[in-house]
């Protein structure tokens, strides 16, 4: 495999993560995978019949992304799926999380189903499972169609029906052959940034929209799982997913900025997958939290639990919280990493991977839970100018390692993670970031479409095949013109 250089920073190291070890360590049941999203990569968004999302109409408002990009085409998935599904068998990765985009499916969110949307989610199911990939399916990751948030969107009761309606629609449709769902993706983090910062779509600053949308995902995560239970066949797998980070306090002898850290655990960790398991909001915590009283009815104690078959655990970095009397509802901050002088990504995020050991322990510790996995994990660095068909990307390559021992750690103590999956397979749309940030273990030069498989990406190859990695950069020459000439 390529080497990673000894000089990076010993936070890409640490000394908890197991010093050798392979793919046979996690078992042969043991999911590997790569992870996307509809909107960050499919584009055409308005062919075919597809209706306009959220985020289709978000990233044509002014000042809103980043270089005023948009993912009108993003990867051009919806038109060179087969080929990525090609790359994606050849680096040997057996499971593949992707999203169905909601106003594909039913441009007006209600109604009728677009034939010819469905029908695109059907030729990339029967292509996964043709190139013998495991299909894992995520209903809802952020990209709600635009004709609901002119009723309300997220913070319209209704929308409880309207996604359940949706689920079962694409279920019945797929759930033949797909046999791993997931129902949501980090709801909140489309709850907080959508509605209360107005930093995503669709772009709200409102408390009263942000802590009813709080509890309609809730309500929809469950339902959602229902829906999907009452139309699939017995033995499909139904999860949800939670972004979280490993909270701990800038001042830890500070009793202020504890309590601060335990706010914004509630906030940012516990408010969506308590009410899951049947622990209700995590209010004493967070008090604010008793507001949403305003918005639950009689028989929602009973309706937010389901019992989900797995959980998707989704982080990237730790956080470091003090207490602030200037913000709001959890009166904490987050001290970032420039500000620690801690080596970070292209997101500002800290590299410490230990933090995904620490949130795989947070959640094995809940009463009853169920099995985990990691549904997204990764790093964004600027990557090398491809050379001879090869894209050097040691900082990710080391990330990934590490956080792949930190998982193995956990596994060791007894923790029942079953699977973890790469954010991303390809470079993508970053949201409110366009096009900079670069996730991908595979390149792409948004310009061309050219796909350049990353020297991670060969490293993740070379892990799930067993192998030591010799002569890596060879293959991946060949590889690569194999690559551009399909492209």
């Amino acid at each position: 495999m390529p080497d990673i250089p000894a000089a990076l920073p010993a936070a890409f190291f640490p000394a908890t993560t197991p010093a050798v070890f392979s793919r046979a360590d996690f078992g042969p049941d043991f999911r590997w995978g790569v992870s996307a999203a509809a909107y960050q990569t499919e584009g055409a968004w308005n062919v075919d019949g597809k209706g306009p999302s959220i985020w289709d109409e978000f990233v044509h408002r002014s000042g809103k992304i980043r270089r005023r990009e948009t993912a009108d085409i993003a990867c051009d998935f919806y038109h060179r799926w087969p080929q990525d599904l090609d790359l994606l068998q050849q680096l040997g990765v057996p499971d593949f999380r992707f999203s169905v985009a909601w106003s594909r499916v039913q441009p007006l969110g209600i109604g009728p189903v677009n034939a010819a949307g469905l029908d695109f989610y059907d030729r990339l199911v029967d292509g996964c499972l043709a190139r013998g990939i495991t299909p894992w399916l995520t209903l809802y990751h952020w990209d709600l169609p635009a004709a609901l948030q002119r009723r309300g969107g997220w913070a319209n009761r209704d929308v409880v029906g309207w996604f359940g309606d949706y689920a079962q629609r694409v279920a019945a449709r797929l759930g033949d052959r797909v046999a791993h769902w997931m129902v949501l993706n980090e709801p909140m983090v489309f709850v907080g940034a959508g509605q209360l910062l107005g930093l995503h779509a669709p772009g709200q600053r409102q408390l009263g929209g942000f802590l009813a949308a709080i509890h309609h995902a809730a309500l929809a995560q469950a339902e959602g799982g229902r829906a999907l239970r009452a139309v699939l066949p017995a033995a499909a797998q139904i999860g949800t997913t939670f972004s979280c980070s490993y909270l701990t306090p800038w001042r830890p002898a500070a009793p202020r900025d504890v309590r601060a850290t335990r706010r914004a655990n509630a906030l940012l960790n516990r408010l969506f997958v308590e009410p899951a398991l049947g622990l209700g909001y995590p209010t004493a915590d967070l008090p604010v939290l008793n507001w949403l009283d305003r918005y639950i009815q009689p028989g929602d104690e009973n309706r937010l639990p389901f019992a989900f078959d797995f959980l998707g655990v989704q982080n990237y970095t730790r956080e470091v919280v003090r207490y602030s009397p200037f913000v709001p509802l959890a009166w904490a901050t987050l001290v970032g990493a420039r500000q620690r002088g801690m080596p970070y990504t292209q997101m500002g995020w800290e590299v410490y991977p230990e933090s995904l050991y620490h949130m795989l322990k947070q959640f094995a510790a809940y009463p009853n839970v169920p099995r985990l996995l990691v549904t997204e994990n990764g790093a964004a660095f600027p990557d090398a100018t491809p050379t001879q068909g090869r894209i050097a990307d040691p900082q990710r390559q080391a990330f990934l390692r590490a956080c792949i021992g930190q998982v193995l750690r956990a596994k060791r103590e007894g923790i029942a993670v079953d699977g973890y999956f790469a954010w991303s397979f390809t470079d993508n749309f970053e949201w409110a970031e366009g096009y900079e940030p670069r996730f991908g273990l595979v390149g792409i030069d948004f310009q061309t479409q050219t796909r350049t498989v990353k020297d991670s990406g060969w490293w993740y190859r070379d892990f799930l095949t067993g192998g030591v990695g010799t002569g890596v950069r060879q293959e991946s020459l060949a590889s690569q013109e194999k690559i551009e000439h399909q492209s």
